[in-house]
């Protein structure tokens, strides 16, 4: 290649980027705002609905987590599904139908109702987020596909914000209309993502070949960088899922992931209840919900600066281990906080630990099985370990209501299951031998394209 066609594929390279940033990046992150505050916003609304429905902790607990049941049995079948039938049928229908059983939480009035809609919820959003990442990998190659997952993160983190604000607002809309707050933002919260799937269907591609606001000279040089890298990765592509799935150094990952997500679930799900007590009633429900920004900020600030050392250095390992050693001491700070501002302290401690592990957790995985097995083994890892969105509210739950509305056990267990987590990240191999013959080893440096994306909607944070 003569130094004027490289200067040109630069050229061109730029203008993708570009594109997409102001084309598609910005479209999806709203999308993913809503997938995640469509999921979690049971934990706002529980400052009331939990009184009003006469839920007790358990019950709470356990239809929380149910959610992840039903995302377990669907997430690597929709990634698959999506990659036959096209990107913009299949997230348009995942969002059309989250958005209906979202808003059908409005009407819940018993437990049974509760559990069945937190359970269809976790089958209609299954697949979401790693299809979306997934999505993304059909733009660009990995030379250039960590700018754009790192510009993505970074506007999906800045438009999450507005989840807990927005939260806030409509528990104020206690009686209007007779209903209550929190029916009112199930409603509010669940419809967009509706109105969105039909805005899907209309204007976001399948791809590169489809999107007419790319010239001629922009989609052959998409086509060719992406033939030359799936070209170089067609081994890794065509490699067994059992296989993969049979090496214990897998095993460990599912490990360390299940007790972490176990751990950060129990308390996320519970966070604004846990402030609520310690605040003695002095705070609000809506001025809980707002504050609750402050960790999601030191939790997203964290994970970029992470990042940046973390593939500086090449040390993974450490950079799990510390991160899930930080995030289990905060759980325990929370024991002893006395009052509510010490706990949202303590719990964005928490927040910059977990962060920066899960970064480096999801460079080790992505290296040991390979980027292009993303569509299903790594969808596979995750599923399994997001099975702790189950465990985790639930047995902070039965914690509570045993321990009569005492936090003091839970975050306890919480914190343990996060050293845990550490614990185990020391016990994982500097060096080994991948699973795919020509992979890199598990601790080694990776392509970033899905570095720490997949995991990041998928876990709950305070």
């Amino acid at each position: 290649m003569t130094n004027s066609e490289i200067v040109n594929s630069k050229a061109i390279e730029r203008s993708i980027i570009k594109k997409l940033m102001w084309g598609i990046v910005p479209f999806l992150a709203v999308l993913y705002m809503f997938n995640i505050l469509d999921r979690g916003n049971v934990a706002i609304a529980a400052l009331t609905m939990q009184k009003d429905l006469n839920f007790s902790s358990l019950i709470y607990g356990l239809g929380s987590g149910i959610f992840f049941i039903g995302y377990f049995i669907l997430e690597v079948p929709s990634n698959l599904i999506m990659e036959r039938v096209g990107a913009r049928h299949w997230i348009a229908r995942i969002m059309i139908s989250w958005g209906i059983v979202s808003a059908c939480m409005m009407f819940v009035r018993t437990p049974v109702h509760f559990y069945s809609l937190r359970f269809l919820l976790g089958l209609a959003e299954a697949g979401f987020y790693p299809g979306i990442i997934l999505y993304l990998t059909y733009w660009v190659p990995g030379s250039v596909r960590a700018q754009v997952i790192a510009r993505f993160l970074a506007v999906t983190a800045l438009f999450g914000l507005a989840g807990p604000l927005l939260g806030g607002v409509l528990l104020k809309l206690e009686g209007v209309c007779q209903l209550h707050g929190w029916q009112w933002l199930f409603l509010v919260e669940g419809l967009p993502s509706v109105l969105l799937g039909f805005v899907v269907l209309k204007v976001l591609p399948n791809g590169p070949s489809d999107a007419k606001w790319l010239s001629p000279s922009e989609k052959e040089w998409i086509v060719t960088a992406m033939a030359r890298e799936n070209a170089n990765v067609e081994r890794v592509h065509h490699a067994s899922i059992f296989t993969t799935l049979a090496d214990p150094r897998i095993l460990h990952l599912c490990l360390i992931f299940i007790v972490t997500s176990t751990a950060g679930n129990s308390v996320g799900f519970f966070a604004p209840q846990l402030l609520d007590s310690r605040s003695g009633g002095h705070w609000s429900n809506s001025f809980i919900s707002v504050i609750m920004v402050i960790p999601a900020i030191v939790g997203a600030a964290a994970m970029l600066v992470a990042a940046y050392y973390s593939d500086r250095s090449g040390n993974r390992r450490t950079h799990v281990a510390l991160g899930y050693f930080v995030a289990g001491l905060a759980f325990l700070a929370c024991v002893y906080a006395p009052t509510a501002p010490l706990v949202i302290a303590a719990l964005a401690l928490n927040a910059l630990g977990e962060r920066c592990a899960a970064g480096s957790y999801w460079a080790v995985t992505t290296d040991l099985m390979g980027a292009r097995a993303a569509a299903g083994g790594i969808a596979f890892i995750n599923s399994v370990g997001n099975l702790g969105g189950f465990f985790g509210p639930w047995l902070m739950g039965w914690l509570v209501q045993r321990n009569h509305g005492n936090y003091t056990v839970g975050l306890y267990t919480a914190g343990g299951l996060m050293v845990a987590g550490a614990i185990f990240s020391l016990l994982l191999r500097k060096r080994s031998d991948p699973i795919s013959s020509g992979d890199t080893g598990v601790l080694g440096i990776v392509e970033p394209d899905v570095i720490a994306a997949i995991a990041q909607p998928e876990q709950t944070l305070p």
